[in-house]
């Protein structure tokens, strides 16, 4: 059996340990033709997926010691089309507000929009300009806790405005995590969102900008600036590079999968398995 040397993204055991069951699962269900031949390791996909995530990179430049990036991006796109890459960031979003002292479930949540420039080879029907911003690409809408853990995130054209996808993520919001019945926003959204937030049962209340000059952080909704941040130390996250929005949207997932599991482990830096290099299976 060939042997790897760890890179900084690979997941560590604890990590590993976080959301080795999902995949467990995952796999165990899977029947039909192909299927009894298994040859790539679970963890090594993950693996895979983080490099890309973390570095930015396209995906047939992936390092040759991962599996076929072929197979890393089939498996990528079927996790995210069942559900699989969701239910691990969720998994871990329990986990991480329990840590905190939380209880799994919030009840008050912030909304806030980001636009992003797109690479090339995104459709132009996917793209838009976001005047306010003068970006031409995607944008990003998101609600997170109070902790700043992504609650719901939609991806659109930059030209969507901030109040249209604010009303998508309540009705997101409001299906999944019907226990929310907060959001704070900035001034930015339209009279519309508090009276579909009502419609609801969740009150929106808009955060105001102070007055004073310079960079000051607002009250409740600063922590979903500090999520942003946390998206854009990923670097496949500095632009948008994926061909279909749902991708990007996976993306993201990943992002604060990466983030909150560091958290859970106490990983400042990476730790690795006890060998020093890492068995890789004969593809």
């Amino acid at each position: 059996m060939s042997v790897r040397r760890p890179y900084r993204s690979d997941v560590s055991d604890a990590r590993w340990a976080l959301i080795e069951p999902v995949f467990t699962t995952w796999r165990a269900r899977r029947t039909g033709p192909g299927t009894a031949a298994r040859v790539h390791d679970l963890r090594e996909i993950v693996n895979a997926i983080l490099y890309v995530n973390r570095t930015g990179i396209p995906w047939e430049y992936l390092p040759h010691d991962f599996p076929p990036y072929k197979t890393v991006y089939d498996y990528y796109a079927k996790w995210e089309a069942d559900g699989t890459t969701q239910q691990v960031h969720d998994l871990l979003r329990g986990k991480a507000r329990r840590a905190h002292g939380r209880s799994t479930e919030p009840t008050a949540a912030v909304v806030d929009a980001q636009s992003v420039k797109t690479s090339a080879n995104v459709a132009e029907a996917s793209q838009g300009i976001d005047a306010g911003k003068k970006i031409k690409g995607r944008k990003r809408h998101l609600i997170t806790d109070t902790l700043g853990l992504v609650l719901a995130v939609l991806v659109t054209a930059a030209n969507v405005h901030d109040t249209t996808g604010g009303k998508r993520l309540l009705d997101d919001l409001a299906a999944a995590h019907p226990s929310v019945t907060k959001v704070w926003a900035d001034g930015g959204y339209q009279n519309s969102i508090f009276n579909h937030g009502a419609g609801l049962g969740i009150d929106v209340e808009v955060v105001q900008r102070s007055q004073a000059r310079g960079f000051e952080p607002l009250p409740k909704r600063w922590v979903i600036e500090r999520t942003f941040g946390w998206l854009m130390q990923h670097r496949r996250l500095a632009r948008d590079y994926e061909a279909l929005p749902q991708r990007s949207r996976t993306m993201i997932h990943w992002a604060m999968a990466n983030k909150m599991s560091r958290e859970l482990t106490g990983e400042s830096v990476p730790t690795w398995r006890t060998e020093t290099d890492i068995p890789l299976a004969t593809v």
